[in-house]
């Protein structure tokens, strides 16, 4: 990810599921393909197998996985959940990490939940009021839960369950369950925001379920398929059954994933993250025809976009900007990680002999709150002649309400400074002067679409556009401190 992007996105989560069909101990699978999606959270992790509470840790693996080592060895399971964490709705505490367990054991049919994504309280809580349900400190997650707890035990089926709740569904979700049942469930909502992925592990004759297929790819497995948004899968060792809760023809995949999220290995309907960068990089060279001297792109998913840039454009392309991998956590993605802006700044280290006297193309892949643009810009970009400002994402003007952290619209830089101007030109103009840059040229919505190589119906824009049409109710504009409520 870009570093700059640090005081503006903070992203959801990642989930893992897996199901040993000749009964071998998964559990060191499922922490490997933690760690691949370690990208997707760093607050807290955790895994789930039958007969024993869900095991739970904050801050990343690496951090706690020697001194957990013999705590780990000791779960044995051919069916797990795991999941990565950070919170875009209630407190980050031990206690809201995931896998989730809903029901009483052992006298009591239940199952333990991982979640990816964000969804509306409020009409989860209106679902759940004639069971006499308080919402009060249950995050969107347990909610869920409890709400599909409740339609398994009036005798629905999985599939039955998820169709009764999903009109209260307002939002995304990609879910891992792990039943009392030792069975795996996998679903996806409606529209498809939040990626999943289906894959296959000859060696263990395991179904594999995961955000992203960097998970699949790190156990050597092989990606199967996305899972289809409103698709439910139910697996057990009778083998996977597939079924649909919803069927959307219009799908609302979230761009986000492609231009800074996703791991670049990763394939996302059907569609590699790496290349669809390198493509957006190439898109904005024929928008933005610049003079310079140097393209440079803002570690590290700002990368393929430069080097897009510079084949198209024949300017070369520069490490100008490096992270400082050597400090303490400097090699993670510290967007995700809770801290100051100020530290995340000092890990970023420009190439004098590359920037200084040079009219500098600089790429990244977003601009949310700014601030970190501007001291970047001021302080470790100072020696540059000149700096032009290209962003592979359209402005972001609008709170986000499936899955991202910015969920006011007070806090966008973009709204700030034009509010309620359209004009694309205007608004470069205006935020560049802000930033500080000589030029500043965002993307385009045509230009977005068509370097992800998914048409403008089939992405979520609703954080641009302020077109919220793809969820089931506008939602209403929240401060930070009621989401963590």
């Amino acid at each position: 990810m870009s570093l700059m992007i640090e005081d503006r996105i903070q992203e959801h989560c990642g989930v893992i599921g897996i199901f040993s069909f000749n009964e071998q101990n998964i559990v060191s699978m499922l922490v490997l393909g933690l760690e691949a999606l370690q990208h997707r959270g760093q607050e807290s992790w955790g895994i789930s197998i039958p007969g024993v509470p869900p095991f739970k840790r904050a801050g990343i693996i690496s951090q706690s996985i020697e001194k957990e080592a013999k705590n780990i060895s000791r779960l044995k399971g051919a069916v797990g959940i795991g999941h990565v964490r950070y919170s875009t709705t209630a407190r980050s505490t031990l206690r809201n990490a995931h896998p989730i367990r809903i029901g009483s054991p052992p006298h009591e049919y239940g199952f333990c939940i991982a979640h990816n994504g964000t969804l509306e309280r409020e009409l989860l809580a209106e679902y759940l009021s004639e069971e006499g349900f308080s919402s009060k400190g249950k995050t969107d997650t347990e909610l869920m839960g409890l709400a599909l707890y409740k339609n398994i035990k009036n005798g629905r089926g999985w599939a039955e369950s998820f169709k009764e709740l999903n009109p209260y569904l307002n939002g995304s979700f990609s879910v891992v369950i792990l039943t009392d049942k030792n069975e795996l469930i996998a679903a996806r909502d409606e529209r498809g925001f939040r990626p999943l992925c289906l894959g296959w592990h000859e060696e263990t004759s395991s179904y594999i379920v995961a955000s992203e297929s960097c998970a699949l790819d790190v156990l050597g497995a092989k990606l199967i398929r996305d899972i289809e948004p409103g698709e439910i899968i139910r697996i057990n060792k009778n083998g996977l059954i597939s079924e649909r809760f919803s069927e959307q023809k219009r799908h609302a995949h979230c761009p986000f994933e492609y231009t800074y999220f996703a791991n670049p290995s990763s394939r996302i309907e059907g569609i590699n993250v790496y290349s669809a960068r390198k493509n957006i990089g190439r898109v904005l060279a024929e928008i933005y025809p610049l003079d310079g001297d140097v393209v440079v792109p803002v570690p590290d998913s700002a990368r393929p976009a430069a080097l897009g840039y510079s084949e198209k454009s024949g300017i070369p392309f520069e490490e100008g900007l490096m992270k400082d991998r050597y400090r303490r956590k400097g090699s993670w993605r510290s967007f995700i990680e809770p801290k100051k802006r100020e530290e995340v700044i000092s890990n970023i280290l420009a190439i004098e002999d590359v920037v200084k006297g040079k009219r500098v193309i600089l790429i990244d892949d977003s601009i949310i709150r700014g601030t970190s643009s501007r001291i970047i810009i001021k302080n470790k970009l100072k020696p540059a002649k000149e700096v032009s400002f290209l962003v592979t994402f359209p402005p972001v003007m609008y709170p986000c309400y499936a899955g991202i952290d910015f969920p006011t619209q007070k806090e966008l830089l973009a709204y700030r400074v034009c509010r309620d101007i359209k004009d694309l030109e205007e608004i470069n103009k205006r935020v560049a002067k802000h930033i500080g840059v000589s030029f500043l040229g965002y993307n385009s919505v045509e230009g977005l679409s068509r370097g992800i190589g998914l048409p403008i119906s089939e992405i979520c824009l609703s954080c641009t556009t302020g077109d919220y049409s793809c969820m089931r109710r506008k939602p209403k504009f929240k401060t930070r401190k009621e989401m963590k409520e």
